[in-house]
């Protein structure tokens, strides 16, 4: 018999059409969740993850709204509850990078990254959190209320110059977080992290392409190979499942050791 941690709990993954959030999306229904596939502008993407989620045996459905805008957020979470019941996971997935030298970065580039990778993250877990707590703990389903796992960077931690924008809306993440967790604790909702490193997804193309710049790239990651939205997959179960339901408030670094300062094991 199939392992399924997460059956008849019902998840939402925000920016699920490619990359981690589909890598994520697919573990989910693969440990026996519903899962809603969000997107922001590509369907057919998003229709492809939901079929392969479905073909597993697993409810799925592809609900398109832009995480940083307010009404879309409110609509999407309507469809859902309309659909399903409630919400019980919520994976705060979606992100974007506006890469530019600060000097030359534009208000808009600023404020594009921030809008979704960090306002989009509080408007998720708002909504997710007030239908958590009109619904309260279902004991046959999970000992929490609620789970919101937000995806979060390794640069939650580690500066990156010449992407100020991406790194100061992941350290913004990491409190808004800790924060939640905080607040949202006497309601058994638990609120964790997952910090990835370099993981093989479109975002980061560049970095990992060609044997040139992989080889370059595994320089920064003591382990030794890139990661994939497996790997993220596997993690976001764990902290979905009751499996964790003592771990709360924690970033859970996926980074094949990235965050080791890696320079400083040749002589720091």
């Amino acid at each position: 018999m199939a392992y399924e941690p997460l059956k008849g709990q019902k998840a939402l993954v925000t920016g699920a059409s490619s990359g981690i959030g589909a890598g994520v999306a697919r573990a989910l229904g693969t440990a026996g969740a519903a899962v809603v596939v969000n997107y922001g502008t590509n369907a057919q993407a998003a229709g492809q993850v939901m079929d392969e989620i479905k073909g597993t045996g697993a409810q799925a459905m592809a609900v398109g709204a832009d995480v940083s805008k307010e009404d879309e957020v409110r609509a999407m979470f309507q469809e859902v509850c309309s659909a399903w019941g409630t919400i019980d996971i919520l994976v705060n997935n979606a992100g974007l990078q506006r890469d530019a030298p600060f000097t030359e970065m534009t208000l808009e580039q600023w404020n594009g990254v921030l809008s979704v990778n960090l306002s989009g993250m509080f408007l998720c877990a708002r909504e997710a959190a007030r239908e958590m707590i009109r619904r309260g703990i279902r004991p046959e389903i999970s000992r929490a209320a609620g789970k919101i796992i937000c995806i979060s960077s390794v640069h939650e931690v580690i500066p990156w110059a010449g992407h100020v924008n991406y790194a100061a809306s992941k350290g913004g993440v990491k409190l808004l977080m800790q924060s939640l967790a905080q607040e949202l604790a006497p309601h058994r909702i638990r609120v964790n992290s997952i910090a990835p490193g370099a993981i093989q997804t479109p975002i980061n193309r560049a970095a990992w392409e060609t044997p040139e710049a992989l080889a370059k790239l595994l320089k920064l990651i003591p382990y030794g190979r890139i990661g994939v939205p497996e790997d993220i997959g596997r993690a976001a179960v764990w902290l979905a499942s009751d499996d964790s339901d003592y771990v709360h408030g924690q970033t859970l670094f996926v980074d094949g050791g990235m965050t080791l300062y890696p320079e400083f094991a040749r002589g720091g």
